[in-house]
């Protein structure tokens, strides 16, 4: 137990019961907050939860963004709770390197100039979790735990059937609802056949918790970087920070207590992880070789017991609802931790699984309800990476590429993601992004940016000109609201991406991709070749403050 660290909520000493209204597979955030919808919504229901650990650990998912900490700050009721026991957190900040860059002031920046408007937080999981379950019983879900689940029997329309060992006997319940929240696990889609690995995005990731770590707004930085300091108006310590190089990114999120998480994910396409020592050993050396980096992480120590390895981070299941049963969190499906959209999909997903099941105990009509929670779920989940993450590994990296998309993304986010809840309320988290009908409009636009700036990038590589913009410039960014003048944005940016397209991306119009395009052999110009000049670079290389 971590010091200061609150008691893990117990089991409950009801005894267990044969029949449940739902069964819940999993206590962390994801179980624990679609135990607590139910019992807000449907008064007297039953509810079992059957989590597999005495105690939630930390995991990954430690950084919100607007609409995860809508939900759980004005759905979940956690804001007194978040701001007494978490980091409020300073948006997202970006930080890139070529082989000019030496030092932490001469690496090009991405973010915020100011505070932000809309609140998130860096959260402990290990310790934020617990609460939602906690909170979950005290509303009256009996929580059972150490329990291990051996088997689960799915009877469309019927009762459920769900086999555990608790206590050192197996038991056997039934419930006319199960909801798998077993994360990672994903044990209902794995079971069924509907687990898919997404071989389109072959992630990997390596990470752990750090402490000595140096203070990004400190007095140490300020005075051996005086002009970089006094650049940003913001805290710059309790962002995520994102240390980016090609092929890969880093996340650095400060935690309530002085420990950091660090970790790496890159694409096994590009990147080549070298094998042999720790990981975490492994993980700093790979860091090190970033300025930004090697500045931040130079004294810093690894808690050896809480270091982690993970590849093929990338999979979905290809159902999410039956008449009985519904997965939520990373029991339906993970994307990428890039941008932090799994609080978000916890957010939606739990929502509509409580709403669903809520809607059946009212007469709603399965045969209607299921299928639309299905193409819903399916067409959000398809979209959101065409649109998001398809190959932006391969630009990501590139300073001036990457401030036009995170400009552009985060338009969007609030034009069509973050605006519906705080105008309409929780209710509007029954509807997932980009999900019919509305979502193909937002979905083609991104889609379209996201693969013309990959497009781009690849050309660079072809010629030997990655980088050309990551040393000395900085995009600041004054901040985003909900008022209508900032979602106008959006079309000083499109004017933007026109004259990039003008300037260098129609040499690259027409062109077909190639399996050459992700060869990482390929990524390389010749030994002994000169780099092409004829990339669009910008004529200044000083501060470039947004300009919309």
């Amino acid at each position: 137990m971590m010091m200061n660290e609150p008691p893990a909520t117990p089991a409950s000493q009801e005894p267990i019961q044969g029949e449940y209204d739902v069964v819940v597979l999993g206590g962390a955030l994801s179980g624990g907050a679609t135990a607590t919808l139910l019992m807000r919504r449907n008064p007297g229901i039953r509810v079992l939860v059957i989590e597999r650990t005495e105690r939630l650990t930390r995991r990954v998912g430690e950084a919100t963004v607007e609409v995860s900490a809508y939900f759980m700050g004005r759905v979940l009721g956690l804001t007194k709770y978040l701001n007494e026991h978490h980091i409020v957190k300073q948006g997202l900040r970006f930080w890139f390197k070529n082989d000019d860059v030496k030092q932490l002031d001469e690496a090009s920046e991405l973010g915020a100039l100011y505070q932000v408007r809309l609140p998130s937080y860096q959260l402990d999981r290990s310790t934020f979790d617990e609460e939602v379950l906690r909170r979950a019983a005290e509303a009256g879900a009996q929580v059972i735990r150490p329990a291990v689940i051996r088997n689960v029997e799915l009877n469309d329309g019927g009762q459920q059937t769900v086999e555990f060992k608790y206590q050192g006997e197996t038991r056997t319940v039934k419930a006319r609802w199960v909801v798998d929240a077993t994360g990672v696990a994903a044990l209902l889609a794995r079971k069924n056949g509907w687990w898919v690995r997404n071989t389109e995005h072959p992630t990997a990731a390596a990470w752990s918790r750090w402490k000595g770590l140096k203070d990004w707004d400190g007095l140490e930085l300020s005075a051996k970087y005086p002009a970089w300091s006094k650049s940003v108006h913001s805290v710059r310590g309790t962002a995520t920070n994102h240390i980016i190089g090609d092929g890969w990114w880093s996340w650095w999120i400060p935690l309530k207590g002085g420990d950091t998480s660090v970790g790496v994910v890159f694409d096994q396409r590009i990147v080549p992880w070298e094998e042999g020592g720790s990981v975490a050993d492994r993980l700093k050396a790979f860091l090190m070789k970033h300025p930004v980096a090697a500045e931040i992480l130079k004294d810093a120590e690894y808690d050896e017991e809480d270091v982690h390895w993970r590849r093929n981070l990338a999979y979905y299941s290809t159902t999410f609802s039956g008449d009985g049963f519904v997965l939520v969190g990373d029991a339906a499906a993970f994307m990428d931790p890039f941008y932090s959209p799994g609080m978000d999909w916890i957010s939606f997903s739990t929502s509509s699984a409580a709403n669903l099941i809520t809607q059946q105990r009212n007469g709603g009509c399965m045969k209607t309800l299921v299928p639309k929670h299905n193409r819903d779920f399916s067409v959000c989940h398809r979209r959101w990476f065409d649109s998001v993450y398809k190959d932006k590994y391969h630009y990501m990296a590139e300073w001036d590429l990457m401030s036009l998309a995170f400009r552009l993304d985060l338009s969007l986010y609030y034009w069509g993601v973050v605006q519906p809840p705080f105008a309409e309320g929780a209710s509007a988290l029954y509807s997932p992004p980009y999900s019919p009908p509305s979502g193909k409009v937002f979905s083609a636009l991104m889609s379209c940016y996201n693969r013309r700036f990959a497009t781009i990038a690849k050309r660079r590589r072809r010629l030997g000109l990655l980088g050309r913009t990551n040393k000395g410039n900085r995009c600041l960014i004054p901040g985003f609201t909900l008022e209508r003048k900032d979602m106008f944005r959006l079309f000083g940016l499109l004017k933007d991406w026109a004259v990039l397209e003008l300037k260098e991306g129609w040499k690259s119009w027409g062109r077909k991709p190639t399996e050459k395009d992700d060869d990482p052999l390929s990524f390389f110009p010749p030994k002994g070749s000169a780099p092409s000049t004829d990339a669009t670079v910008p004529s200044n290389a000083s501060t470039v403050a947004d300009p919309s």
